[in-house]
């Protein structure tokens, strides 16, 4: 099992990231440890993503409520969902695409190509590899999951327009960095073990942290 986030360690890489990195240290120093903490609702954290893609936090609750009243279950199971059809979904306010989106986790699921209790032992690299053959999910998503779901340390979400922007300004690029750069940053600064959390203050930057 790979180590997570929790209190002692959201200290220690506190300490570690302002020792290292003299852009993050007064960020660091302004909003404190890391506060996020790994939970184990991992599929459902995963359809929620789904719904919430493109969508502004109200609506997103919305559709989800509406959901779930649709099974009358706050967490309806993979087989509950595949009995329904895309129209049915639809109903709820879920575009055609994102109710195939949900459909495929679901079989995914069903057929055994992911199983969520594996997943603590798994690399990134190996959870990213059964992630991304779900229609709907991408590195962004995978990247939000292992790091706000799972509590992984040491994920550099290098495709997010948060973290990029963020970083131009910060570390004074003439332009928004490359995955390549935002990397190069990374080993600069010894953000290592701790790129989840070094991530975490570059939202605080911009105070719009991501979450699923």
């Amino acid at each position: 099992m790979q180590s997570v986030i929790n209190d002692a360690v959201a200290i220690a890489a506190a300490k570690h990231l302002a020792t290292h990195d003299s852009v993050l240290k007064p960020i660091i120093e302004r909003v404190g440890p890391a506060t996020f903490r790994p939970h184990r609702n991992y599929y459902w954290e995963l359809v929620d993503s789904i719904i919430s893609q493109q969508l502004s936090v109200k609506a997103a609750r919305s559709i989800e409520q509406r959901f779930q009243e649709l099974f009358d279950s706050e967490v309806p199971s993979p087989e509950q969902i595949l009995q329904k059809d895309v129209e049915e979904l639809r109903s709820v306010g879920l575009s055609r695409p994102k109710a195939n989106y949900i459909r495929d986790l679901a079989q995914h699921i069903v057929d055994g190509k992911i199983e969520f209790n594996r997943f603590d032992a798994l690399s990134n690299e190996e959870i990213t590899k059964e992630l991304i053959d779900v229609k709907g999910i991408g590195e962004w998503t995978v990247h939000m999951f292992l790091m706000f779901c799972m509590g992984r340390l040491d994920v550099l979400p290098v495709g997010d327009l948060g973290i990029r922007n963020s970083m131009r300004a910060l570390y004074s690029f003439e332009n928004i960095p490359t995955p390549d750069e935002i990397k190069a940053i990374a080993k600069q600064y010894r953000w290592s073990p701790y790129e989840s959390i070094a991530s975490w203050y570059i939202w605080q930057n911009l105070d719009n942290t991501p979450a699923l």
